[in-house]
């Protein structure tokens, strides 16, 4: 009782405040719409790497750039190299190794301290060109509790280190540096001293519209929701000094879930650059997701100037260089992010991937509308296996379009509706997902499986008039059977003669055929038929298929298998034209 009490009064939301919202009547960042990508700054190698339990190693290192290059990003912050020799060596790697391509530019982080400014420089010595990444903690909790200092000093702070940012890059003229400012805990700024200082550190860096400054500002502890982030970032693009040559970029981190939510308002607000991670790697609960807020772009029809095409080699080595799992539901990029285990999504996402799918033959560009799927998984490398994923509460859709997209079997409507019982039955049994080898065994079980016992041996078929005359041979456990039949077809023709010979009724109610593929690993290329019959035998329906070179014995056959299902079996003599007998087992 007492150990209730205390997790009663532990969890005590009264020691919280609400965030105070900005007064703003003026905001129109609700009406805009994101029509552009932002610049793309990758953070992975510094405000990623830094978040690890075990920091990445030189060679992960090495080939987490060289993806970020590969995926597109222009602007990479690599570390920092005042922080720590590995960052510092690796800093060199890139640059004396010749790694960095020509239209790729390096960022660094530094503190705004003289030791660590000079430090920063001496790393980047003989880049061609870089990005110096200045900051300093302007919050009121950080000015008032950590640093113990008032307004005026914060800003000097940040004062002097623009200009040893300055001075140092002046004595490296063989490089082309770009500056940038980050006020640290900008959301807990006050706005009007967040602009201060800010302005005051564009009046050393005297920049112009050639030549741009980026000011950065961070959401580093996530507080409000993400409208009032929103306002801040408008605020700020108003009142700052020297717009026309300043860009505004974010940071946000994702304390409240919302990073990129976040990041989307701000480029609404008017941000232009945005710094984030792949899949959102960072301190706490991580920074803003690149491959989230790019995709959401995507989306829209938007070219994110990011490609992530082939998604499963972006996770593998993301995965591989931080030693972090992505969640299976992750956005865009998780195994089950596309999984339809429902009959009814299954189901009706089959039905549009149809539709789709001829459009898309006549106009590549045909707007993209499937239901419960914001995009095309194609597009990053998914196939169906991500998206139809069966298990006890999959459907007939889903099964379906298993079957079709790995062996090339096109069910009718019919047969699905009869085919996904022994799904589910084999799905509640073992309690887990079933696999497109099992649904093709079952398959194979249920509807194919007769022709050891019962097969199509030869078949004649002869027009008389406007009716269709059937001899044919089947084999009855490794007995001959003559069957003859007239009627409208050849399949007609068939059921009549079987139905004639053992005196049984048997209807035909629903046939459908089509060529497929050749089976894996045949080495006869040749396509096959495969054709699927439902039967009325003494008024219940019995479901078939069968597969063959030709799609007469095809269907055929599929009779005989349905007849097979049905419970009942030939009883024969070996003689070749020994009347049929169909005997009840």
């Amino acid at each position: 009782m007492s150990n209730q009490t205390n997790s009663q009064t532990s969890f005590n939301h009264k020691k919280y405040r609400a965030f105070a919202p900005m007064q703003k009547a003026d905001r129109r960042w609700p009406n805009q719409v994101i029509e552009k990508a932002p610049q793309w700054c990758s953070v992975d190698l510094r405000d990623g790497n830094q978040a690890l339990i075990e920091p990445m190693s030189p060679s992960q290192k090495l080939e987490l750039f060289k993806l970020l290059v590969d995926v597109g990003f222009k602007e990479i912050e690599v570390g920092f190299p005042a922080a720590s020799a590995p960052d510092f060596d690796f800093v060199r790697q890139l640059i004396e190794q010749n790694l960095i391509p020509d239209d790729v530019t390096i960022q660094v982080l530094t503190q705004a301290r003289e030791p660590l400014i000079a430090r920063s420089f001496e790393a980047l010595k003989g880049a061609k060109k870089a990005i110096v990444h200045l900051y300093n903690s302007t919050s009121t909790v950080q000015r008032e509790q950590v640093f113990k200092k008032s307004r005026d000093e914060i800003k000097t702070i940040a004062v002097n280190g623009a200009q040893w940012v300055r001075d140092c890059a002046l004595s490296q003229p063989e490089t082309k540096w770009s500056f940038q400012y980050s006020p640290e805990s900008f959301t807990g700024t006050e706005m009007d001293y967040a602009v201060e200082v800010c302005d005051a550190v564009i009046a050393v860096w005297q920049p112009t519209v050639a030549n741009k400054v980026i000011i950065n500002l961070p959401a580093t502890v996530e507080v409000s929701t993400p409208n009032v982030y929103a306002d801040q970032i408008e605020w700020v693009c108003d009142n700052i000094s020297h717009r026309e040559a300043v860009t505004i970029c974010l940071h946000t981190h994702n304390d409240r879930g919302c990073g990129v939510a976040a990041a989307e308002l701000g480029v609404l607000a008017g941000a232009d650059r945005i710094e984030g991670t792949l899949l959102g790697n960072g301190e706490r609960t991580g920074n803003m997701d690149i491959v989230t807020m790019a995709m959401n772009i995507y989306s829209q029809g938007i070219d994110p100037e990011l490609n992530f095409a082939d998604m499963d080699r972006i996770i593998a080595t993301v995965e591989r260089c931080t030693q972090l799992a992505v969640h299976p539901r992750h956005a865009y990029a998780g195994e089950l992010v596309f999984a339809a285990f429902s009959g009814s999504h299954q189901d009706a996402i089959n039905k549009c991937m149809v539709i789709d799918d001829k459009k898309r033959a006549v106009d590549p560009e045909a707007a993209w509308q499937v239901a419960y799927l914001p995009i095309d998984p194609r597009d990053l490398g998914r196939t169906y296996q991500q998206v139809i994923r069966i298990n006890s509460q999959s459907g007939k859709g889903g099964v379906a379009y298993v079957l079709e997209q790995d062996y090339g079997i096109q069910m009718p409507r019919w047969m699905q509706v009869d085919f996904s019982p022994y799904v589910q039955a084999v799905a509640e049994k073992s309690e887990s997902e079933v696999s497109s080898t099992v649904i093709h065994d079952i398959f194979s079980a249920t509807y194919l499986a007769a022709e050891q016992n019962i097969s199509i041996n030869s078949y004649q078929l002869n027009r008389d008039g406007n009716k269709d005359v059937l001899q044919a041979e089947i084999v009855v456990e490794d007995n001959a059977v003559a069957i003859n039949g007239e009627g409208k077809g050849v399949l007609d023709a068939f059921v009549r003669g079987l139905s004639d010979a053992i005196s049984t009724d048997i209807a035909l109610i629903d046939y459908n055929e089509h060529a497929m593929p050749s089976e894996k690993g045949a080495e006869n290329e040749q396509a096959v038929a495969i054709a699927y019959v439902q039967l009325s035998i003494k008024g219940t329906r019995y479901c078939a298929a069968a597969k063959c070179e030709d799609i007469v014995s095809a269907s055929l056959q599929a009779v005989l298998n349905a007849i097979h299902k049905s419970g009942l079996a030939f009883s024969t003599s070996t003689a070749a034209n020994k009347e049929a007998l169909l005997v009840s087992v």
